[in-house]
């Protein structure tokens, strides 16, 4: 915990950072290698990290050394083998920095440009560093560093702990140079969920099409025809088929894909303002004619210059001319400009200005902020420039007075002047450089971060960020660390003004360069929201494919749904089969040649003759239905505004079996509201809050009605009082009375919001902004009963009665410690004014009281003994609100004096520093506090969640939470939303010991084997990493039999992770879906990924394969059109499967009766006819056939439970189509044969056969329709008479004069006849005696 004044300050610069500035200064003994004390020898990190401590009289400037640079860069042309001028550009190529590089090469780079240099090489691939010869590197750098690190501004050689000037996670940094010209080169600032490029595109397509065994067999047998003596009639009726097939899928994913680039085109394309900064006399500047001249010398590529001649000695030239001009002259000329910019087009050092619930593009470092009605002075040069900045020395020296005079019962006295002038002051400093920004986005995290500028930049005229220099670490994922500096080269300073004496900054002397740290308080990353009412000044530090969030995110993959893969292994049964019978017919004639062929030639021709047992129309008819099912989704009044990204896998949404979902944002609004409060003896909820309201009016009230008098300040001592008068009221309201005021005015005081003013509509309003929302509703509920927070800074606070408008309390803030993960509660010192607002008493006799809040597990040994807490904390929860328990205590000057002292000692300590402050805490504040009431916030749910989740239980979905969360948070939320039922037990594993070794694991999960049905997990993220790293297989194997699992203080990495573990481990289908740029990676994991258009952007939607607006919709969703569209599409594929089985029997029979021959039964336009326009619309009208209707879906869950074990479509119902192809393939070629008699010519039998073969397969058709819907009814009459229109020019294939004779017809009826009544009769049967579900709902 900290103090109040440490409160809400970046930290402290490392105390070596102003000690090892050897990039400015050389010793000696690097100059002569004679001269050395023995340490030089142990190498340049070891040596230059002395190199300022104790020998600094050994000390000379770099710039002194201006002789030597000239051979500094031959040597270094020498070293890359370059002799002529090219030398110089390979050089710059060569020596790019490279994120990737190995820790043996980060910390020696010696680049002029190399921290200004691209991470990408001009033909946009990485650049591996070259020159990798230790011996060669050693030279470089032990007799002289380059006068260029003058530039780059720091030593890689030397990198020091906690400083982003060195090796950062094992790569290397990186320098920005704000209008810097030309801006360094770095992947482009573009949201890209595309999963293909131009180049990609086809090959990637191609594969995953030919991964799958049907199309590649259907490949083979197109390219055989290519063959003369395994040519079987016309070419096109093998090549046409597949190439139609391969363009429509080719063309449904680059549909999808266009799709894709389109929305995210939309992101790209949003504008910001961007501070472009120009030299309004550049044409008189000698930096000027030299940029002219490298321009001239530059090649534009992409719209920027890049130098194709710029080397290291002219780097230091411009350098040394643009030290000689006045740097005070120079800022005269600066001017800048505000320009929008598109998303994609900001580039690394660019300057944002941002305002409120303005979206983040990039990843940021924060340079200035300002509340909004004074943003316009920090753009007003004269106004700037008119007030000297206040050092934050200054502020925090003024802070430890004040807090000292208090601690010793005493206030400093000022007089009017003095108090204007700080209070001026004050206000400058406390209210400028912070800004909050929303996080939930990219963590999960519901609570509001804290941002602040460096106070080296907060201070500083915006024109004077063309001296800036920051540094910063590489790209990383981690999004809750970063490491950097940033560096002012202003005029020279002397020694007398190089020190400021506040700790926060440090500089150098000898140039005047100031420095300051920079963590992760500075930063604001993309994809986050600028929450604050400010305007915020950042510099892009990282763009595209390098910021958190897409370091975060796995990359997009083509998914394929499982009915893909189950139709893949069906075709290699189909594939056994047709080479099975294959060899038969060639054996049975003894593998002897025939016809002048061979027998493996006539094998081939058999299996190519038989090739439609597996139908290549087969992906036709999926793919087109999957279109279908698509657009039924998109068109759904129930569910609008869903968009179908993925349209391959909607049959999907009938598996799943495993449901991952995020928490805010998804399940919640996270939009807090404190429902209840418990005074002890009574509580209050609902319309029973307008008593409430009444106590609080009447406490705070005063006994004049002239408004013109100044009111009385009001203390927790003072005496509770009704405008009824005491007697008509009952003692023992008055106790409840004074009970609750204590409890509103500690609510009011106790937390960490700010409000702020804003206008809308001409109209003024005060919104708040705080770190957390429970603090905000809180601090809402609040005024709505009457006490209003009117004023806060990081010293004061003042609070307003709102029915008078006047200020009844006033305090100072003495001491904040707020909340954290651990200690799970937050704290905080007041001192109450008291008097009236113009007579305020003396300081010593103010009192002073110590205010607590947090969670019950940790509050309950902190408050005084009572034997209701624990009762009605329990009551709260298991209502699902998030409790707090509000406790105080008073102090006396002297209590506080003696916990100030020891707590400041203890702030001191260099080791366990914080347990030390926390022992202090607890031994003088956290001891019998009073105990005030218990309040209980609701997260509010989003529409319908509690029947939407009950509903996906019943229908045999296990649901997960996956979320950023605090661990309370997730567990209230579970409850509230019915994720664990009232009967489950809610196991928690938090904070799992891992020096116990595997013990704790097993201890932990031992619980859950003995009851796994009836009991929920709670994790967080450090066990859960535990688990998956050490204990995984025993973790997944018992987690997955779990009803609900609720993972806390998940990272996006983990989320994804946890989906791929269970698609591994279970096999099963898993979906998920969240709302947040966060859940990415977890969505792109899934089986099915399902992204909500959320408040705070659309990155959830745009990387999803199904996109909607409420998590209810989810339901009908999978419910409803998941199980329809599987349902149709096994019955289409079923269908298909029939209808090339069918033909190919009956080509069998065939042969057997042309003694085995390899002859063709039905050819050239028969074979593409019967696949196409005399079967193909009545069997794909199939995909509008439903069983149930949607209330009866939604009423029965359980239907969709059915589908998880995929006996729709299964080997089972496979071979019993097998039989009955077989059967009826048989009945109709070897009847047609007996009852024509003629085989040869074939004409006859052929015109009875596939004339019954079509009738047969659209009777079939019409067997298997559940609800006729018209379009069905229309393509079964209409494919009919299609096919009887069509009789009278098929002379090449009939016997015409045969077909319009009576024989033809009762031969075909009663083919017709013995081919459908068996197989329907059995099925009429069997579903007499064993219903399906569908016609039990159904009550048939």
């Amino acid at each position: 915990m900290s103090r109040a004044h440490q409160y809400h300050q970046p930290s402290a610069l490392d105390p070596q950072s102003d000690e090892s500035d050897s990039d400015l200064e050389l010793d000696l003994r690097e100059l002569d290698p004679h001269i050395s004390d023995g340490d030089h020898g142990k190498g340049g990190a070891q040596y230059s990290g002395q190199a300022g401590r104790g020998r600094t009289e050994r000390q000379i400037p770099l710039r002194s050394l201006r002789v030597g640079r000239s051979t500094g860069v031959e040597r270094e042309s020498h070293i890359f083998g370059d002799d002529d001028e090219t030398a110089h550009d390979g050089e710059q190529l060569q020596g790019l920095s490279n994120e990737n590089t190995t820790s043996e090469d980060s910390h020696r780079s010696f680049s002029a440009v190399e921290d200004e240099a691209p991470l990408l090489s001009r033909k946009g691939g990485l650049t591996p560093r070259t020159g990798n010869h230790e011996n060669t590197r050693r030279s470089m750098f032990s007799p002289l560093r380059l006068v260029s690190f003058m530039r780059n501004g720091f030593d890689n050689s030397n990198p020091q702990p906690g400083d982003a000037r060195g090796r950062q996670g094992g790569g290397i940094s990186r320098t920005i140079r704000i209008g810097q010209y030309p801006p360094p080169r770095f992947p482009p600032n573009a949201v890209s969920n595309a999963k293909y490029t131009a180049w990609s595109f086809l090959p990637l397509t191609l594969y995953n099409e030919f991964s799958f065994f049907y199309n590649l067999y259907f490949l083979f047998v197109a390219l055989s025809q290519i063959i003369p003596f395994l040519r079987i009639g016309y070419l096109s009726t093998y090549i046409d088929p597949l190439a139609f097939v391969l363009t429509i899928t080719l063309g449904k994913e680059a549909l999808d894909d266009i799709r894709r680039r389109r929305r995210d085109s939309e992101a790209n394309k949003e504008e910001y303002t961007v501070l472009r900064f120009q030299d309004s006399q550049l044409d008189h500047s000698i930096g000027a004619k030299r940029t002219k001249a490298l321009r001239a010398r530059s090649v534009k590529m992409k719209g920027r210059y890049v130098s194709s001649k710029r080397t290291r000695l002219d780097a230091i030239e411009e350098e040394e001319e643009g030290m000689a001009n006045d740097p005070t002259d120079s800022l005269s000329k600066i001017e800048f400009d505000q320009v929008k910019i598109k998303s994609r087009d900001l580039k690394v050092g660019d300057v944002l200005k941002l305002g409120k619930d303005q979206r983040i593009p990039a990843d940021l470092v924060i340079l200035k902020s300002y509340p909004t009605e004074s943003a316009v002075s920090a753009f007003d040069p004269e106004t700037s420039a008119a007030h000297a900045p206040v050092t934050p020395g200054s502020f925090l020296e003024h802070s430890e007075d004040y807090r000292a005079a208090v601690a010793k019962g005493m206030e400093p006295k000022m007089n009017q002047s003095e108090t204007t002038e700080s209070s001026r002051l004050s206000r400058d400093i406390e209210g400028a450089g912070e800004t909050f920004i929303r996080t939930d986005q990219l963590d999960g995290e519901t609570d509001w971060k804290l941002r602040l500028a460096s106070p080296l930049t907060q201070s500083m005229d915006p024109r004077n960020f063309t001296q800036i220099r920051l540094v910063a670490a590489k790209p990383d994922r981690k999004v809750n660390e970063f490491f950097g500096t940033v560096e002012y080269s202003p005029q020279p300073m002397t020694a007398s003004t190089a020190s400021n004496g506040s700790g926060i900054q440090s500089q150098r002397e000898d140039k005047g360069i100031q420095t300051a740290p920079l963590n992760i308080d500075n930063t604001a990353w993309a994809n986050t929201v600028l929450a604050s009412n400010a305007t915020v000044l950042a510099v892009v530090v990282y763009t595209g494919a390098q910021t958190r969030q897409a370091l975060s995110t796995s990359a997009s993959r083509s998914k394929n749904g499982l009915l893909d893969y189950e139709i893949n292994n069906l075709t290699k049964i189909l594939f056994t089969l047709t080479l099975t019978l294959s060899i038969v017919l060639v054996a049975l004639e003894g593998f002897e040649p025939r016809d002048n062929e061979e027998w493996y030639v006539a094998m081939m021709k058999f299996m190519i003759l038989f090739s439609t047992i597996i139908p290549i129309s087969l992906r036709v008819n999926l793919d087109m239905g999957k279109s279908v099912y698509a657009r039924f989704i998109e068109r759904d009044q129930g569910i609008p505004g869903t968009v179908v990204r993925t349209s391959t896998i909607p049959e999907e949404l009938g598996r799943i079996e495993y449901l991952l979902s995020d928490k805010t944002g998804t399940l919640t609004q996270n939009e807090m509201e404190l429902r209840k409060i418990h005074v002890g003896t009574v509580s209050y909820a609902n319309e029973a809050m307008d008593e409430v309201t009444s106590y609080i009016r009447q406490s705070f009230s005063t006994a004049s009605s002239d408004v013109m008098q100044a009111s009385s300040l009001f203390t927790p001592s003072s005496t509770y009082h009704t405008s009824s008068g005491g007697a008509s009221t009952t003692r023992t309201r008055r106790e409840i009375g004074s009970r609750v005021r204590d409890l509103v005015l500690a609510l009011a005081l106790c937390h960490n919001v700010t409000p702020t003013t804003e206008e809308a509509d001409g109209h003024s309003f005060t919104t708040y902004q705080a770190s957390s929302p429970d603090e905000i509703a809180i601090v809402r509920w609040t005024e709505s009963v009457g006490l209003r927070l009117m004023h806060r800074d990081r010293h004061s606070m003042a609070l307003q009665a709102v029915d008078n408008s006047r200020v009844v309390v006033r305090v100072r803030v003495l001491d904040v410690f707020p909340f954290t993960s651990e200690g799970k509660r937050m704290g905080i010192i007041l001192q109450f004014s008291q008097g009236t607002e113009s007579t305020a008493t003396p300081a010593d006799s103010r009192e002073i009281w110590f205010y607590q809040k947090g969670a019950d597990t940790v509050m309950t040994s902190i408050v005084a003994a009572n034997d209701w807490l624990d009762e009605e904390t329990a009551n709260m929860a298991r209502e699902g609100l998030r409790t707090l328990v509000i406790g105080r205590k008073k102090l006396s000057s002297q209590q506080y004096q003696e916990f100030s002292s020891r707590y400041k000692q203890a702030s001191l300590s260099l080791q366990h520093r914080d347990s030390n402050m926390g022992r202090v805490i607890k031994d003088h504040l956290e001891r019998d506090l009073e105990l005030l009431g218990v309040t209980g916030v609701e997260d509010r749910l989003q529409k319908d969640v509690k029947p939407s989740l009950e509903l996906l239980r019943n229908a045999g979905i296990k649901i997960w939470m996956l979320t950023g969360d605090k661990v309370e948070t997730a567990r209230c939320v579970a409850v509230s939303a019915k994720l664990v039922s009232r009967t489950q037990y809610i196991h928690t594993i938090t904070s799992l010991p891992t020096d116990l070794g595997a013990s704790a694991a097993t201890d932990a999960l031992s619980l859950l084997r003995s009851k796994p049905d009836s009991t929920a997990l709670l994790i967080d993220g450090n066990s859960l990493s535990h688990f998956l790293a050490y204990h995984q297989e025993a973790f997944i194997s018992l987690a997955v039999l779990l009803p609900a699992v609720i993972a806390c203080r998940c990272s996006p990495t983990q989320k994804a992770d946890v989906a791929a573990l269970i698609r591994q481990f279970t096999r099963k289908r898993v979906a998920c879906i969240g709302d947040g740029g966060n859940d990415v990676s977890m969505i792109q994991a899934a089986d099915i990924g399902v992204g909500i258009v959320g408040k705070e952007g659309r990155q959830a939607s745009l990387a999803a394969d199904f996109s909607i607006t409420q998590f209810h919709h989810l339901t009908k969703l999978l419910v409803w059109h998941g199980r329809n569209s599987y349902k149709r599409s096994a019955k289409l594929a079923q269908f298909v499967i029939h209808r090339g089985l069918i033909i190919s029997v009956c080509q069998t029979v065939y042969s057997i009766s042309t003694h085995f021959q390899p002859h063709i039964l039905y050819r050239d336009w028969l074979l593409v006819g019967y696949a196409t326009v005399y079967t193909m619309a009545p069997v794909f009208s199939l995909v509008l056939d439903r069983d149930v209707d949607e209330a009866l879906a939604k009423l029965y869950p359980e239907l969709y439970k059915e589908l998880t074990s995929g006996a729709t479509l299964s080997y089972r119902t496979f071979f019993i189509w097998v039989t009955v192809s077989i059967y009826q393939g048989s009945i109709i070629q070897g009847l047609s044969q007996v009852l024509v008699g003629s085989v040869d010519p074939p004409q006859r039998m052929v015109s009875v056969s596939f004339t019954v073969l079509v009738i047969n397969e659209l009777i079939m058709v019409a067997c298997e329709v559940v609800t006729w819907h018209w379009i069905m009814t229309a393509s079964l009459l209409g494919t009919f008479a299609l096919y009887a229109g069509s009789v009278p020019f098929l002379g090449d294939y009939f016997d015409l004069s045969y077909v319009w004779s009576w024989g033809f017809v009762w031969r075909v009826a009663a083919i017709s006849a013995i081919s459908l009544v068996p197989p329907y009769s059995v099925k009429i049967l069997r579903r007499t005696l064993k219903p399906p579900s569908y016609r039990k709902v159904q009550g048939i």
